[in-house]
């Protein structure tokens, strides 16, 4: 998948998908693809644009087939679609205009209807009405340039949710209402990733990937921390994803610089993954919906608009 004009440096800022339908936030804008990554559409057909729309984020319901809610995170704004992106609307947020960095919905969005939006030096914006109306919750939050955020699988219960931003972690154990930082063993550090266990309920496992400190480590929901990896990992790292079978294999893929690191075992040791396929290549987005296996689709986002499919 590559950008229709030339001329135009597009660039995939993230990944996200459901069982039936895979989405691509890119420089160029919005991409849907309805059969696995082999072709792609722009989503924003309908808006009849004259010129691309850079997109940096997005977010899609938790169960997508059946409620086709997507959003997407724009420098100025957020765009809503309740069909999948068919039909687009502008959503009302507190000014001045933000920088959308992320978006994260709640694992129990069918009954709550959460939304929480992070934004570049306007900090986090929430919505408890599927995204209709956004405001700003910032008590305690010190720090206003969030980069990215990590909802807990069990958030129905235990209320909590992470930014991570240019100075480090603020944690919220109450919905957002209020914001703690996290002390980091590197101090301050800017954060540019984060991942949560599957079973963090119970295991605590949270990962950070930082800027210039490499890859961190809490099994005690952010308490404490450890470096891993600190051999291999030098330069930022901008995502982290967890293998769905994380509670019993503890499986991480790490975006590292331009290129992707394994680990099966929780960060204790790390190799080159498919460096067959993404060799000189700039990758910069990953989804894999299923695991890393062989065989098992992954979903791979470079810095000139392509989509490489990995199985």
């Amino acid at each position: 998948m590559q950008s229709e004009d030339s001329q135009f440096q597009d660039y995939v800022y993230q990944l996200i998908g459901s069982r039936t339908t895979l989405f691509a936030a890119r420089n160029s804008g919005l991409y849907r693809s309805d059969d696995g990554g082999q072709t792609w559409q722009t989503a924003y057909r309908s808006l009849e644009l004259a010129e691309p729309l850079p997109t940096i984020t997005v977010a899609i319901s938790p169960d997508f087939e059946h409620d086709p809610l997507l959003f997407a995170g724009l420098s100025g704004g957020i765009f809503r679609s309740l069909d999948g992106g068919q039909v687009w609307e502008n959503i009302l947020l507190p000014p001045p205009p933000p920088v959308i960095s992320s978006i994260v919905i709640s694992p129990n969005f069918e009954k709550d209807g959460i939304v929480f939006a992070a934004t570049m030096e306007d900090g986090v914006l929430f919505s408890s009405d599927r995204g209709s109306r956004f405001d700003a919750w910032n008590f305690g939050l010190l720090d206003l340039n969030i980069l990215c955020q990590a909802i807990s699988p069990n958030f129905a219960e235990d209320e909590t949710v992470f930014a991570g931003t240019q100075s480090g972690i603020f944690r919220s154990t109450n919905g957002g209402r209020a914001w703690r930082e996290v002390d980091l063993p590197v101090g301050y550090e800017t954060v540019l990733s984060l991942a949560l266990s599957p079973d963090f309920a119970q295991d605590g496992i949270l990962l950070a990937g930082t800027e210039t400190q490499g890859l961190l480590l809490s099994t005690d929901k952010g308490e404490s921390w450890r470096q891993v990896g600190e051999d291999e990992f030098t330069m930022a790292v901008n995502a982290v994803i967890l293998s769905p079978e994380f509670a019993t294999r503890q499986e991480i893929l790490v975006l590292h610089g331009g290129s992707l690191f394994y680990s099966a075992d929780c960060g204790d040791t790390w190799t080159p993954w498919r460096e067959e396929i993404l060799a000189d290549t700039d990758v910069t987005a990953v989804l894999a919906l299923k695991g890393f296996d062989p065989g098992v689709l992954v979903l791979v986002g470079l810095a000139n608009g392509e989509v490489v499919t990995c199985v």
